[in-house]
């Protein structure tokens, strides 16, 4: 998040988004997603006093501000995440600064659905090409000037989404889709574009999202893995995101090496791809990192998730919401059985409630409040509205606010006394701030 606060301003701070969000499946809209990912300031704190000396537009504004600061509270990291951004940090530097002619090494960020593994991904690859571009600007003479055949446009990330129904010309579309490139001809019209653009745009990190939407039973599917295989031949880092990877099938023709912990596959047979270089000698390797839920059954899991409630408590703007809001009583059992820990799930949930929270007048989070909040995992919109829930996009869980039967592990919290909610938003006529805004 930006270090600015709202006092350093002293003027109004630009809170809402002209035009659509960032598309990151494009060139244009990885730059302004990059460019923009640390810019939003969230409102300042105030007592209600200094809330009812406002006048009515400011109080309106102020309202508005909260709203927009609840639904981009910052992705605070966990155990979790920091393992993958500590795996996938450590890969594509390497790569990037490898000299010899050899396969780079793959990674693939497995987990179930809602996990954060695009966002975790994004924010590691774009973080990396802020320093590239860096080195770039730096020493431009050294880095522009003697690489012809290179673009003007330098990207070193490339992003993009795999089709719903994969197919290698579907994928090879949308690699060219994020250079805006010609598509070509046919298919090896297409393979020939995407090998060119990734080099002409110098790029080193492909990401590759919802890889398991690939059903290896389709013919098409097992000749996309191929294309996919064969693209780590082109000096670039591929990281592959997907859904319970190990069972999807895309792993059944490799082989698990022990010491090194990689998967391994055979070289691509020449005459059975699209790969032009498939005869190379050359092994892939990937490594496999995984992106779970938090775990409940060890202490220091159930720790790190208290850990995580109060880190967001620390970014929520109600009046009557304070220390201990999410992290203390029973908020924390019950925000473990609404979410079983999944960091998506418990965004939605918190994200509701507090928007609940400020339209009520209630201005806190409450066990009672969020009973009242359904999370309707079939109308939970991805990109484009699209979703596959056979591949697991869609997480199978219970998140209804009854119980599930049978036992259960609790979380443990400290004994804390309960908080004294503080109905001191409501002004002399008892209207909520929102209302009279």
């Amino acid at each position: 998040m930006s270090d600015h606060t709202w006092e350093e301003t002293e003027k109004p701070v630009p809170f809402l988004r002209l035009g659509p969000r960032p598309d990151r499946t494009t060139h244009e809209g990885w730059q302004e997603f990059r460019r923009t990912r640390e810019l939003f300031v969230p409102v300042k704190k105030i007592s209600v006093a200094e809330y009812r000396l406002m006048s009515p537009r400011k109080k309106s504004l102020y309202d508005l501000h909260r709203a927009a600061t609840h639904v981009n509270m910052r992705m605070e990291e966990t155990p979790m995440s920091a393992v993958v951004t500590t795996l996938m940090r450590a890969r594509i530097q390497n790569n990037a600064m490898r000299i010899g002619p050899s396969t780079l090494d793959g990674l693939m960020i497995n987990g179930g659905g809602y996990q954060g593994k695009t966002e975790t991904a994004c924010r590691t690859a774009v973080e990396f090409e802020d320093t590239v571009r860096l080195l770039f600007e730096q020493n431009r003479a050294y880095y522009f000037d003697p690489m012809p055949g290179t673009r003007d446009i330098i990207a070193p990330v490339a992003y993009c989404q795999t089709p719903v129904k994969a197919t290698p010309i579907g994928l090879c579309e949308a690699i060219l889709d994020y250079y805006g490139a010609p598509y070509g001809k046919n298919l090896r019209g297409m393979i020939r574009n995407v090998r060119a653009s990734i080099k002409a745009h110098a790029t080193t990190v492909l990401i590759v999202d919802d890889i398991t939407r690939l059903k290896m039973h389709r013919e098409d599917d097992q000749d996309t893995l191929d294309l996919i295989r064969g693209l780590m031949d082109l000096d670039v880092t591929l990281v592959l995101i997907g859904v319970n990877i190990p069972r999807s099938g895309l792993l059944r023709e490799g082989w698990h090496d022990p010491r090194t912990k990689q998967w391994v596959y055979e070289p691509l047979k020449k005459g059975k791809s699209y790969n032009p270089d498939a005869s190379t000698q050359t092994e892939r390797r990937f490594d496999l990192v995984n992106l779970d839920p938090f775990d409940f059954t060890t202490d220091a899991g159930t720790a790190a998730f208290v850990d995580h409630l109060e880190a967001t408590e620390n970014q929520i703007r109600l009046f009557n919401a304070g220390p201990g809001t999410l992290s203390e009583g029973a908020m924390p059992e019950y925000l473990r059985r609404r979410t079983h820990g999944i960091v998506g799930l418990l965004r939605r949930l918190i994200e509701d409630g507090l928007t609940k929270a400020m339209e009520s007048g209630l201005e806190d989070l409450t066990t009672s409040l969020l009973d009242e909040i359904t999370i309707n995992l079939g109308n939970i919109p991805g990109q484009y509205g699209v979703r596959d829930a056979e591949s697991g996009e869609i997480p199978d869980v219970h998140t209804s606010p009854e119980p599930e039967q049978g036992p259960e592990r609790k979380v443990e919290t400290k004994s804390v006394k309960p908080r004294k909610r503080r109905n001191t938003v409501l002004d002399d006529r008892g209207t909520p701030p929102a209302a009279e805004a």
